[in-house]
């Protein structure tokens, strides 16, 4: 988990245009505090992209990342060739560094749309998940949010609790 940051909190309904472009919220951009205008852009959940500054992406991903290759190279992993491939396949196509234009603009690459799932012209919902913005198909997040809310309380609590 990177340095404690302020939380990025809130949820805002955008219209995804006829370029497969949508405005980022200013308040959701200032606080992935990214040191250029460089992000990364990864596939979480189908009809769910999530925008990451790069330096808590690393922290987040690619430091893990490194700890497996660590373990591939004493030989820890014999034997998981199956899984090891399938994470080299996810990792292929999981994320890519992205670039946001004036006014936050997020223009999704053509890799990412099917993924996505969201027409142009559609709308998103863009919401703060803690360490990052994710955009999300209003279908998608309707049922996400049917499956997790009942258990936010108990989340709640458990995050909480003093350890």
């Amino acid at each position: 988990m990177p340095e404690y940051q302020d939380f990025i909190l809130g949820e805002t309904c955008c219209t995804l245009d006829g370029r497969y472009r949508v405005s980022i919220p200013a308040e959701h951009i200032d606080l992935l505090a990214a040191d250029s205008s460089d992000y990364v852009l990864a596939k979480e959940r189908h009809g769910c992209l999530s925008l990451w500054s790069p330096g808590t992406w690393k922290a987040h991903r690619e430091d893990r990342v490194e700890l497996i290759k660590h373990k591939m190279r004493l030989h820890e992993l014999q034997g998981k060739t199956g899984q090891v491939q399938l994470l080299g396949r996810l990792l292929s196509t999981g994320h890519a560094t992205v670039r946001l234009a004036g006014r936050g603009r997020l223009l999704i690459p053509k890799a990412f749309r099917e993924f996505f799932d969201v027409e142009p012209n559609g709308q998103v919902m863009v919401v703060g998940a803690v360490l990052c913005v994710e955009i999300w198909s209003l279908p998608a997040w309707s049922k996400y949010l049917e499956r997790q809310m009942p258990k936010f309380q108990r989340l709640l609590d458990h995050l909480s609790r003093a350890s």
